[in-house]
């Protein structure tokens, strides 16, 4: 491996994700083509974990001041629609759980559903407007993903939520942990105990 180049890359792609939004896959692909490595092999991309080191340190150099509020702002955002998606057992996910979240940044949610459309005919009840997408996923069916639009008073604008319809079954394994032991999503109340300050 190119430890050089993973880790220019790791070093633009964290750029592309606090200042424009851009999620960690689209965002390594991105900086290796900036940094003219079109043909840039899987093994010269950065893992997440790096990128997000990377990520925390671009947010301490360039927005240590104005981060900590846009973060606890997205983390209530989420808190609200883990209370009103209770019934589909949500887990937040993303920069707004690990902690690297910007104003700029979606809230993630994953839902884990006996029927994945009863997440979607809830909206629909309650007259809430959402767009519909996928993500593809290796080795697996597309993941079906409902998006939502809601304000934030505290950051003053409108918040992308992305609404992840996942199996029940898929929940056994949402809180394996990363390389470095910290989880990469948890339930509503691990948010509640991060918000109080209770380290994740």
């Amino acid at each position: 491996m190119n430890a050089s180049l993973t880790d220019e890359i790791a070093i633009a792609a964290a750029r592309l994700v606090v200042e424009e939004g851009m999620e960690y896959p689209a965002a390594k692909k991105r900086a290796a083509r900036d940094l003219g490595r079109r043909s840039a092999r899987a093994v010269d991309l950065p893992s997440n974990e790096q990128v997000e080191d990377e990520v925390r340190s671009h947010i301490d150099l360039f927005f240590a001041d104005t981060q900590p509020v846009e973060l606890r702002a997205l983390r209530e955002v989420a808190l609200q629609w883990m209370q009103r998606l209770a019934e589909f057992r949500p887990h937040l996910s993303g920069a707004a759980w690990r902690g690297t979240a910007t104003r700029r940044s979606a809230v993630h949610l994953d839902l884990y559903c006996d029927d994945p459309k009863a997440a979607e005919i809830m909206l629909v009840n309650a007259n809430v407007d959402y767009d519909v997408g996928s993500v593809e996923r290796a080795g697996s069916e597309p993941l079906n993903v409902l998006t939502v639009g809601t304000r934030s008073a505290a950051l003053g604008e409108l918040v992308s939520v992305h609404l992840f319809l996942r199996d029940r079954d898929e929940q056994r394994g949402a809180l394996k942990p990363d390389a470095r032991g910290r989880s990469w999503r948890g339930d509503l109340p691990a948010l509640q105990r991060l918000m109080a300050g209770v380290p994740a």
